[in-house]
């Protein structure tokens, strides 16, 4: 939370619409990538100089611009003054630490939604934020890092496969968009599985690694919870939105993403309450087995303490106790002391104390 803070606090007081990247500061070029389609022909190719995108603007086909890497304002800066887009929106692109929103131009729609990711271990969440512009013939795309789950889109565009080639830049959008959401139930199984695992683990040997494990993955679903919630207003808002860029064939699809966000909130929720419940476990677990130690010590000083009794009456060395001149005292006393005992383990057992 610190250093969300901190992020936001590096744009303070600058003019709006001043373009300052927050993000983290990675080594490596900006990539910019272009898939333009119809439904007869593709081009795909890496570009190395923003002003080859330029003619795009104006013709029929649809463009898909993917820019990885946000740290070359300038560039896109460019690029969106070309294509039109609000300065307010290029400096909500190179802010990573945007809230998810939508925002509707007129002239284009822009899109803000985070992008999870497991990471190379396979138990930790990587997040990365993606925006999206939808212009009248164009989607570009601007991530924070090479690397996304958008390769089943891009197969499906080479391919010709399904209406993705036959519909317009609408439909990409939705499918950029259908991508990212349909990864956070990937992301959740995975975290409901590190869930059922560690309650296995508290009902066997409650320990403070698990406890460890439990908060690190309660900070994992409030991320996504952070993450997921701002995405309903998202969906909503293009589903009931009458903006022109979007046509009435692509609502119903919206109407699907809608569903589709709303079911990950409430798996979400689900599992925040399966994380609290194993909180609840783990104090009980711990609880059950100091319980049980104190059981076993108290059963053992309540064994001892008549013991000690006997001990101390025998040890007063009275010259008139009977028992001292005893040649079988001493065996008569460990004898008392064993029959005690043993009467006391008979006792607690029959009370199934034991």
């Amino acid at each position: 939370m610190a250093g969300f803070i901190k992020r936001i606090s590096k744009t303070a007081g600058h003019i709006p619409g001043e373009m300052i990247y927050v993000g983290e500061k990675k080594e490596g070029a900006v990539s910019v990538s272009l898939i333009d389609y119809d439904d007869k022909a593709l081009s795909e190719k890496e570009i190395s100089d923003v002003e080859e995108l330029f003619p795009l603007k104006e013709t029929p086909t649809v463009s898909w611009i993917n820019i990885n890497g946000l740290r070359d304002t300038r560039l896109i800066e460019k690029l969106g003054g070309h294509f039109g887009i609000h300065s307010l929106t290029l400096e909500d692109i190179v802010n990573t630490a945007q809230r998810p929103k939508y925002e509707d131009f007129d002239s284009y729609i822009f899109v803000v939604l985070k992008m999870l990711m497991l990471d190379a271990s396979g138990k930790g969440i990587v997040s990365e934020q993606v925006s999206l512009v939808l212009g009248a013939n164009f989607v570009i795309s601007f991530q924070e890092k090479k690397g996304d789950v958008f390769d089943a889109i891009r197969e499906r565009i080479r391919q010709n496969k399904g209406r993705i080639r036959r519909a317009g830049p609408d439909y990409l959008a939705y499918s950029l968009l259908d991508a990212v959401v349909d990864n956070y139930f990937s992301i959740l199984e995975n975290t409901g599985e590190q869930i059922e695992e560690m309650e296995e683990k508290l009902l066997a040997n409650p320990s403070p690694q698990t406890l460890r494990k439990i908060h690190d993955l309660k900070r994992g679903i409030i991320f996504l919870r952070k993450s997921v919630w701002p995405l309903r207003e998202v969906a909503g808002s293009l589903e009931r939105g009458e903006s022109k860029l979007i046509k009435k064939s692509t609502v119903i699809f919206l109407r699907d993403l809608y569903d589709h966000t709303i079911q990950v909130i409430d798996t979400v929720e689900t599992l925040r309450d399966m994380l609290s419940g194993t909180l609840d476990i783990y104090l009980s677990s711990v609880s059950n087995r100091m319980n049980e130690i104190m059981k076993v010590l108290t059963i053992f000083a309540a064994i001892f303490i008549p013991l000690t009794f006997l001990a101390g009456i025998y040890g007063m060395n009275f010259e008139f106790i009977p028992e001292l001149k005893w040649r079988w005292g001493y065996f008569y006393a460990l004898g008392l002391m064993a029959a005690v005992g043993f009467g006391l383990l008979i006792f607690f057992r029959r009370k199934k104390w034991l």
